[in-house]
């Protein structure tokens, strides 16, 4: 199916080609926006989503799965482990329930940095969030250069600090080639303990294995290839860490199966942590989070 442009489409293509930017060529963050049920996507993204779902019709389950699973995650480090800074790397369009919006339930001052390597989707997000959201940074950079990321993040975020780091649908954009491996390593070493790393990312291991080759070849003519990894593969994502339970899995089983309906194995993802976390009872965590602030650089303290 061809979809044609909705109603000021023209008009955005338009201004952005004026930009030099192409809205021609499918997003896979686009692409992933429409199969959320967002609007912030062009013919082109809606095009390539449709033909992603005619190989593989729960693609668009498996991709609100996932943000079930990024909101239990979040929940899970700002609730139960105490942390209140997190930097969202691949972090997309906005859409319902954002980072910042779980982890500032939990903790109003928490800190989150969101980081895109689309121009379009960065200069979107800025103009959603960080007008109206406190202590919401949008930058721009790309997961295969994690030092600038780090160095950029520092606007907002304290590295001597617990820092949850998420990668979510992200490390599958990234051939072999391009080491995401060590990728993900580099950004563990800037960690202060107690800090923390949570992954999702496709597998073809529960699909039919032509389905998965027709689905490559659609992102192969996208902004990124897709590459689906074994689960032997994703568990190496985590080395140097300590995996929470239940370790490296199905998404839609961690921390234990989640309601709704269920979906063919899709995503693979986990929650590891970095040696020399502090787990804080509930009744301490007011006095935590005091020093913390306390402790804080003069520069972040009251943002």
């Amino acid at each position: 199916m061809w979809y044609l442009p909705m109603a000021g489409e023209e008009e955005s293509r338009r201004k952005l080609a004026m930009r030099g930017l192409d809205i021609g060529t499918p997003n896979v963050a686009r692409i992933y926006d429409f199969m959320l049920g967002g609007k912030d996507n062009f013919a082109a993204d809606r095009d390539a989503a449709d033909k992603v779902m005619q190989e593989i019709p729960h693609s668009a389950l498996a991709c609100r799965q996932n943000r079930d699973f990024l909101e239990r995650v979040v929940h899970y480090l700002a609730a139960e482990q105490g942390i209140r800074q997190f930097l969202d790397i691949g972090s997309g369009l906005p859409t319902d329930r954002n980072v910042h919006e779980i982890a500032q339930a939990i903790f109003p001052k928490s800190r989150v940095v969101y980081v895109d390597y689309d121009s379009i989707v960065v200069t979107h997000a800025r103009a959603l969030l960080e007008s109206g959201a406190p202590m919401v940074l949008v930058l721009e950079g790309d997961l295969r250069n994690p030092r600038k990321i780090v160095h950029d993040a520092q606007g907002l975020i304290d590295f001597s600090k617990p820092v949850a780091v998420l990668l979510f649908a992200i490390l599958h954009f990234l051939t072999d080639a391009e080491e995401p491996h060590e990728v993900v390593g580099s950004l563990t070493e800037t960690l202060a303990p107690g800090s923390a790393v949570a992954i999702s990312h496709i597998t073809g291991e529960g699909i039919e294995s032509d389905k998965v080759l027709a689905a490559q070849k659609i992102y192969q003519g996208a902004s990124a290839p897709a590459i689906p990894r074994s689960r032997q593969n994703i568990v190496r994502f985590f080395d140097g860490l300590e995996l929470t339970d239940p370790g490296v899995t199905d998404i839609n089983l961690w921390p234990g199966r989640s309601p709704g309906p269920e979906a063919p194995l899709t995503f693979y993802g986990g929650v590891a942590l970095k040696q020399g976390i502090r787990l804080f009872p509930s009744s301490s965590r007011r006095a935590c989070r005091k020093a913390d602030d306390d402790a804080l650089p003069a520069r972040l303290r009251g943002r």
